[in-house]
C-alpha cells in the first residue's frame, strides 16, 4: 500500500466504529508488520506492548527498535507470574541489555514479590485446584492493573493466526471489552517467518525454543511440541484450554461476577 493510503488510515479517530474497524482491518491485510506498527504508533495514544518475550513479541520489539533507533517510543509490560522458567527470566535480562532504550514495566501478582509469598497466601499448585482463580491472580489481575496504572489505551500483542486454537481468526486490530485496542501486527505471519526474522536479525530469544518448545509459559504447564502440532499444543496439555485469560476478557468478567454472586 502507498504511503498516502497509510496516511489516510492514520487520520481516523481512535474511537473506532464497527464499520471503521472493518475498513481498517481490510486495509491492514495488505500492510507489512512495519507499516502496521508505524500506523499504530501514529494513531493510538498511550500505546504499549504486552509481552511474555515469545518469538513474535521479540520480532515486534526489534522492528520498533529499527524504526525508531534513537528513542524507543513503546514501553513494554511483562507479567511475572512467579512461575516462569529460569530461561525466560534470563531472556528478560538479555533483552534489557540488547535494547537499552526500552522501558520495561514488570507486574506481579498483587502483594506478592516471590513465589513463596504467593504460596503462603493461596497454597501450592493452585493451578491444579482452581485453574481459573490461578489465571486471574497471576495473569489477568496484574495486566488489568497495568492497564489502569499506566493509562494504557492500546497494546501490541504477539498473537498470530498460525498459532491455532482461538487465535486462528484474529484480526489485526480489535477492540475488547472496556475499549482497549489490541494490535496484532504479525497476525498473518507463520512460525517459519518469525523464526527466520529472529535468526537473520540476531534477536535474543528463549533458549527453550532450541529444545522443542514453541510457546513458553509457566513451567508447570508448558511442554515441547511434536512435529505437525500447533505451536501452542504444548500449553496446558490434556486440558480443554488454549488461553490463560489475558486475551479472554469476557470469560473472566463472567468469572468475577460469579465470585461476587457467591460471596453475597
Amino acid at each position: 500500500m502507498s504511503p498516502s493510503a497509510v496516511e489516510q488510515i492514520s487520520s481516523l479517530p481512535v474511537a473506532f466504529t464497527a464499520r471503521q474497524l472493518e475498513h481498517i482491518n481490510a486495509h491492514m491485510e495488505n500492510l507489512s508488520p512495519e507499516e502496521i506498527i508505524r500506523w499504530s504508533i501514529l494513531t493510538i495514544p498511550s500505546l504499549f506492548q504486552t509481552t511474555a518475550f515469545g518469538l513474535t513479541g521479540l520480532v515486534t520489539l526489534d522492528i520498533i527498535s529499527k524504526l525508531y533507533p534513537e528513542t524507543h517510543p513503546i514501553d513494554l509490560v511483562f507479567v511475572d507470574t512467579l512461575y516462569h522458567f529460569e530461561e525466560t527470566l534470563d531472556l528478560v535480562e538479555r533483552v534489557k541489555q540488547h535494547y537499552p532504550n526500552v522501558k520495561l514495566h514488570v507486574y506481579k501478582p498483587k502483594d506478592c514479590e516471590t513465589r513463596a509469598d504467593f504460596e503462603v497466601k493461596y497454597g501450592e499448585k493452585l493451578w491444579e485446584t482452581n485453574d481459573s482463580f490461578y489465571d486471574y491472580l497471576v495473569k489477568v489481575e496484574p495486566v488489568q492493573r497495568a492497564y489502569d496504572e499506566l493509562g494504557i489505551a492500546g497494546v501490541f500483542t504477539g498473537r498470530r493466526k498460525s498459532q491455532g486454537g482461538q487465535r486462528g481468526a484474529i484480526p489485526i486490530v480489535e477492540i475488547v471489552d472496556g475499549g482497549l485496542i489490541k494490535i496484532n501486527p504479525l497476525a498473518n505471519w507463520s512460525f517459519e517467518q518469525v523464526n527466520q526474522y529472529i535468526k537473520k536479525n540476531n534477536v535474543p530469544y528463549n533458549v527453550l525454543l532450541d529444545n522443542g518448545y514453541r510457546s513458553v509459559g509457566d513451567f508447570h504447564s508448558t511442554w515441547p511440541v511434536k512435529d505437525g502440532e500447533d505451536e501452542r499444543a504444548g500449553r496446558w496439555k490434556g486440558q480443554q484450554k488454549t488461553e490463560c485469560g489475558i486475551h479472554e476478557t469476557s470469560r473472566f468478567a463472567q468469572y468475577l461476577l460469579a465470585l461476587k454472586t457467591q460471596s453475597v
